[in-house]
């Protein structure tokens, strides 16, 4: 365990300090103590501490800054803390948790499986020759619904793509990409729309299976999945659709 959660004066220790950073430089003892759930006094004697250890200086009174040293030290302790959680949820947490596949065979409780992305949605297959493996927790036939735990490996996948078409909004002409937009669909996993015009230009072009609800984030989800995805969009929605895309890390191309 990192050393700020080894005891209770520890993690104390650490999170006035925060507290001091947050508030510098005027600095009250009673508020501290408040957030943190200890008494005034002891908050006084912690930060006499720090001030000894050249952690936090004193500027006059009820005024503190935390040093160079100080924030050297936080930057240290939040790294370590950071590192833990990620421990806890990712390694921890993501092996005991419970979650939901479809069986591509009859699986039995108890049994070991192979875990799989196909068509964005998680697949269970009896035994272990995967990269990524877990155990039943519930009895499934073929196309039916398994629960799995103890998750172990990484899930092999190639990162899908997004392509975002623009089309004209009604105000400049309306759109005329029907063409390239009809090809561009026509291999892809996942389409879908963001604006009246948009939508309107994928039923011209005889597209009918697609969404229009957070084209963007449903885009980046999708990508993220191992989906090929095309967005059609007016020229307004465009820059939401790559924020979107950017935040989410996913590659795309804007024609």
């Amino acid at each position: 365990m990192v050393d700020v959660l080894e005891t209770k004066r520890a993690a104390t220790r650490f999170r006035i300090l925060v507290e001091i950073a947050d508030r510098q430089p005027a600095v009250s003892q009673g508020e501290i103590a408040e957030a943190v759930g200890v008494t005034s006094q002891a908050v006084s004697e912690y930060i006499r501490e720090l001030v000894d250890e050249g952690l936090v200086e004193k500027e006059g009174r009820s005024r503190y800054r935390v040093t160079k040293e100080g924030v050297d030290w936080l930057f240290q302790a939040a790294t370590d803390v950071r590192r833990y959680a990620e421990h806890v949820t990712e390694g921890v947490l993501g092996s005991v948790q419970e979650d939901a596949a479809i069986a591509t065979e009859a699986i039995a409780e108890g049994d070991p499986v192979t875990l799989s992305l196909r068509e964005g949605l998680l697949r269970a297959t009896p035994g272990e020759e995967g990269s990524a493996t877990g155990v039943a927790t519930t009895d499934a036939d073929a196309d039916e619904v398994v629960g799995v735990t103890g998750f172990e490996g990484v899930i092999d996948l190639d990162p899908g793509h997004v392509r975002v078409i623009q089309v004209r909004p009604v105000r400049s002409g309306g759109v005329e990409a029907v063409d390239e937009i009809a090809d561009a669909c026509a291999d892809a996993d996942l389409v879908t729309a963001a604006g009246v015009e948009a939508v309107v230009a994928l039923r011209d072009a005889g597209i009918t299976d697609h969404s229009y609800f957070a084209a963007g984030e449903v885009a980046a989800d999708a990508a993220n999945r191992g989906q090929q995805v095309v967005v059609v969009a007016t020229t307004d929605e465009v820059g939401r659709i790559t924020d979107a895309l950017r935040d989410a890390g996913v590659a795309y191309e804007v024609t």
